[in-house]
């Protein structure tokens, strides 16, 4: 075999694995981005807005909370404790006929407090414990987001003769009653038959039961 055909055939080579190496690249791209999209579901988009639609910023940002707090594992609530952070959210719900801030910032403390019981980041640490749970709990963590955003505007609002008002204040109440009951729910690794459950693989939890009615 001469040098020639030697040489080209070295240069076929190189050109079919640099062309596979590109098209595997390109299979691997949309399908990260896929499965991100599906595990973050509303926090996915809210994450590319944020970036002024900039896909592969939003992606290297969730990629980030993902490896930050993908690997968290939950603690069990105790029987006390469970029954205590139950009757304090009915104790809100009550008190949010007559007193909707008060109730609405009742219920931005609590979900602090249960996430932290819970074994996510301190309260104390908002934005670091708002990643973690967006990991664990990417369906219903705009409920957080929005009572502790109509919680902490009220006060400079209310100087101006506004805030938020009524009716935006129940509809908060009754998206971060969706993160509470998730919460509430056992982790899969604390016993039972050890399945996922819809809400710890990201998917929309069942409906609320009568009881946890918001007002």
């Amino acid at each position: 075999m001469s040098t020639g055909v030697i040489i080209a055939l070295i240069v076929v080579v190189a050109v079919v694995l640099v062309a596979a190496a590109v098209l595997a690249l390109r299979a691997r791209g949309p399908q990260h981005g896929g499965s991100l999209k599906r595990r973050f579901g509303p926090e996915y988009d809210l994450a590319v807005a944020r970036h002024d639609g900039d896909t592969k910023a939003a992606e290297r940002e969730l990629t980030e909370r993902v490896r930050r707090h993908g690997s968290l594992r939950t603690r069990s609530l105790e029987s006390a404790e469970r029954e205590r952070f139950e009757a304090r959210w009915t104790a809100a719900q009550e008190r949010f006929v007559d007193s909707p801030r008060e109730a609405v910032a009742e219920a931005d403390r609590l979900l602090a407090e249960l996430a932290g019981a819970r074994g996510f980041p301190d309260g104390g640490q908002y934005e670091e414990q708002l990643t973690a749970l967006s990991v664990h709990h990417a369906h219903h963590v705009e409920g957080y987001r929005r009572v502790h955003r109509v919680t902490h505007a009220r006060v400079d609002d209310a100087r101006d003769g506004g805030g938020a008002g009524t009716e935006e204040m129940r509809a908060s109440m009754v998206e971060a009653r969706a993160l509470f009951e998730a919460l509430m729910r056992p982790a899969r690794h604390d016993g039972g038959d050890g399945r996922r459950t819809g809400t710890e693989a990201g998917e929309p939890a069942p409906a609320p039961t009568p009881a946890a009615r918001a007002p």
